[in-house]
């Protein structure tokens, strides 16, 4: 049996209880994770524009922009005129001599070659045409 004198019991407890603490944090944490999800919606809601849709001023922009379309063969078309992997490197660097720099859309078919995009890239990229931007539908 152990006896406690008068002047230990009269000492200051020098820790600090964090689990209360530590108990509000985390309901505030659920509370915010919460909130988050609620506020933010869900999914992408972009509306793309439509490839078919041609007002005045998709047309005044389609001036300012190098149309790259692929096809599920691999057959590249610029501005509707046909080119291959290798003439595509020449096309845009004349293009861009011609028309100055300029925004690139690359249209491409889901089965088309992944390495025929790599290659439209890279010529895009040595033509020193960095505003490139892939068209969906």
């Amino acid at each position: 049996m152990s006896l406690i004198s008068a002047s230990q019991d009269d000492d200051v407890m020098a820790e600090i209880n964090i689990t209360p603490f530590t108990d509000v944090l985390l309901v505030l944490l659920i509370i915010f994770m919460l909130l988050a999800a609620l506020v933010t919606p869900p999914g992408f809601q972009k509306e793309l524009p439509n490839k078919t849709d041609n007002t005045p001023q998709q047309q005044q922009d389609q001036k300012k922009t190098i149309d790259i379309e692929v096809n599920d063969k691999g057959t590249i078309f610029v501005d509707n005129a046909k080119a291959n992997d290798k003439t595509i490197y020449g096309i845009l660097v004349q293009t861009v001599a011609k028309r100055g720099k300029l925004h690139v859309s690359i249209t491409s078919d889901a089965k088309a070659p992944y390495g025929t995009i790599i290659r439209i890239l890279d010529a895009a990229k040595e033509a020193n045409l960095e505003d490139v931007g892939f068209v969906t539908s």
